[in-house]
C-alpha cells in the first residue's frame, strides 16, 4: 500500500512538472519581431519609417520603392527613406532585434528535463534505475528571468531605433554636402570660363601690342589657378557623392541618381525650440537606453540576492527495479551546497554594476543637455551667417557688378576689370553656398541632439 501511495505521489509530481514545462514552452515569437516599436520610435524622430526585410516579398517591395525614388531628383526626405529601404548595414543591425527576441523566448521557457537510466547485472540479478529531473530553481526564477529578458529586448528595440535615427542624420548631412559640392562645381566652372576668356583676350592683345607681357602672364596665372580650383571642386563633389552612395546602399546603375541643382532655401526665421533640453532628456534614445540599462541592472541585483545561496536545484521522479523484487518508486533532489562560495561575490559584482549603470545614465543625461545647447548655438550662428550672405554679401556684390557693367558700357573700365569683378562675385556666391550648407547640417545636428542621439556619434555605435 505504501509503495502504491509513493508511486501515486511521484506520478502526480511528475505530471505537475510536465504541465509547468508545457506552460513555460508556450513562450513564442511575436508577429512582427518587435519591429513595430522600432518603426514608431524612428518615425517620431525622422518622419520616415524603416523597413525590416524578413521575406522575399519585403525585399521586392523595397526594391520597387527604391526604383521609384530614383526616378526623380532626390530630396533630403527621399534620401532618408531610400537609406531605410536599401542600406544593408542597417538591416544587419536590425538582426540584433531578432537575436534579443530569441533570448526573450528562451528565458520564458524552462530548461529541458534530464532523463537518467542505469542498468546493473550480476549474479543473476538485474538492477535498473530510472530518473527524470526538472530544473526547479529555473521554475521559481522564471518570472524574474523573463522580466530581465524583456528589458533586454526593449533595449534592443531602442538600439535598433537609435541605429536608424543615426543613419538618417548621417544621410542628411551627406546629402546637403553632396548638393552643395555639386553646386560649387558649377560656380568653379564659371570662374574657369571667365579666367580662360580673360587669358585668351590678354594673349591676343599682347600679340597686337596693346598689352604688356607682365599683365598677360597675370591673366594666364589666374587661369591656371582656376583650373586647379575646378579640379579640386570636382574631386570633392565626387567624394561627397560617393559618401552619400554608400549610405544609401546603391550600386550598379543606381549610382547615376540625380540631385537637385541647389540647396533648399534658408528659412526666414530660425527655429526657437522651447524646453529643448528637457525634450532631450525625455525623448533622446541614448538617454532612454541608459535609463533602461540602469533599471535592468537593478532588477538583476534583486535576482542575484534571491538566488545567491542556491545555484542549482533540480527535482524529479525516480524509480528502481531489481530482479525478483517489487519496483521501488520515489523522488530525487540535487542541491549545490554553498560551502565555498556564499554568493557574496555575485552580489558585490551586481551592486558595482548597478552603480556603474546609474552613473552612466546620469552622465548621458548631462551630456545630452550640453549637446543641445551647443547644437543650438551652432544652429543660430549658421543661420545668421547664411542670412548675412543672402541679404548682405551677395546683393552687394550684385550691385557692384551691375555698376561695373554700366561703367564698362560707358567705356570707363576695361574688360579685365569687368572679369575680375565677376570672379569676386562668384567667390561671394561660393561663400553663400557653403554657409547655406553649414546651416542645413547644423539644423540636422540640432534635431538629432533634441530627439535622437548625440550628433557627434557615428551610426551603429553603442551608447557609451
Amino acid at each position: 500500500m505504501d509503495n502504491m501511495t509513493h508511486a501515486g505521489r511521484a506520478m502526480q509530481f511528475t505530471a505537475t512538472a510536465i504541465a509547468v514545462l508545457a506552460l513555460a514552452g508556450c513562450a513564442s515569437f511575436s508577429a512582427d519581431g518587435g519591429f513595430g516599436k522600432v518603426a514608431e520610435l524612428t518615425h517620431e524622430r525622422t518622419g520616415q519609417t524603416p523597413l525590416l526585410r524578413r521575406s522575399d516579398a519585403d525585399a521586392a517591395s523595397a526594391s520597387a520603392r527604391v526604383a521609384e525614388l530614383l526616378r526623380a531628383p532626390l530630396s533630403a526626405d527621399a534620401a532618408v527613406e531610400l537609406a531605410f529601404l536599401n542600406n544593408r548595414g542597417l538591416q544587419a543591425q536590425f538582426a540584433e532585434l531578432g537575436i534579443a527576441e530569441a533570448d526573450l523566448v528562451r528565458a520564458g521557457r524552462l530548461r529541458n528535463p534530464s532523463l537518467g537510466f542505469g542498468r546493473l547485472a550480476g549474479g543473476g540479478d538485474v538492477e535498473i534505475d530510472r530518473a527524470v529531473l526538472f530544473d526547479v530553481l529555473g521554475l521559481l526564477t522564471l518570472p524574474a528571468r523573463t522580466q530581465l529578458a524583456q528589458r533586454g529586448f526593449e533595449q534592443a528595440q531602442f538600439q535598433a531605433a537609435d541605429d536608424a535615427v543615426g543613419l538618417a542624420a548621417e544621410v542628411r548631412r551627406a546629402y546637403f554636402g553632396a548638393v552643395a559640392s555639386q553646386q560649387l562645381v558649377a560656380y568653379a566652372q564659371q570662374v574657369k570660363d571667365a579666367a580662360s576668356a580673360s587669358s585668351e583676350l590678354a594673349r591676343r592683345m599682347r600679340e597686337a601690342g596693346n598689352f604688356s607681357t607682365l599683365a598677360q602672364m597675370r591673366q594666364q596665372a589666374f587661369d591656371a589657378e582656376a583650373t586647379a580650383q575646378l579640379a579640386r571642386a570636382r574631386n570633392q563633389a565626387a567624394a561627397d557623392r560617393e559618401r552619400l552612395v554608400r549610405l544609401l546602399g546603391l550600386s550598379g546603375e543606381q549610382v547615376a541618381f540625380r540631385l537637385p541643382g541647389r540647396l533648399p532655401e534658408l528659412p526666414d526665421e530660425p527655429a526657437a525650440p522651447r524646453d529643448a533640453q528637457q525634450a532631450a532628456i525625455d525623448r533622446r534614445l541614448d538617454v532612454l537606453m541608459a535609463r533602461r540599462a540602469a533599471e535592468a541592472t537593478a532588477r538583476s541585483l534583486g535576482l542575484t540576492r534571491a538566488t545567491r545561496m542556491v545555484n542549482v536545484l533540480e527535482a524529479g521522479y525516480q524509480n528502481r527495479s531489481e530482479s525478483g523484487r517489487p519496483r521501488a518508486n520515489g523522488y530525487e533532489v540535487q542541491l549545490e551546497l554553498p560551502l565555498f562560495d556564499f554568493g557574496t561575490a555575485s552580489v558585490s559584482r551586481a551592486e558595482a554594476t548597478y552603480l556603474q549603470a546609474a552613473d552612466r545614465a546620469a552622465a548621458v543625461a548631462v551630456n545630452a543637455q550640453s549637446e543641445v545647447r551647443e547644437s543650438y548655438a551652432a544652429y543660430r550662428t549658421a543661420h545668421d551667417l547664411a542670412r548675412h550672405y543672402r541679404d548682405e554679401v551677395v546683393p552687394l556684390r550684385q550691385r557692384i557688378a551691375d555698376e561695373n557693367l554700366l561703367r564698362y558700357n560707358g567705356m570707363l573700365v576695361s574688360v579685365f576689370e569687368l572679369l575680375a569683378d565677376a570672379r569676386d562675385q562668384v567667390a561671394a556666391v561660393t561663400g553663400a553656398i557653403q554657409a547655406l550648407r553649414d546651416f542645413w547640417i547644423a539644423d540636422t545636428n540640432l534635431q538629432t541632439a533634441i530627439a535622437g542621439r548625440s550628433p557627434g556619434r557615428a551610426a551603429g555605435k553603442d551608447t557609451p
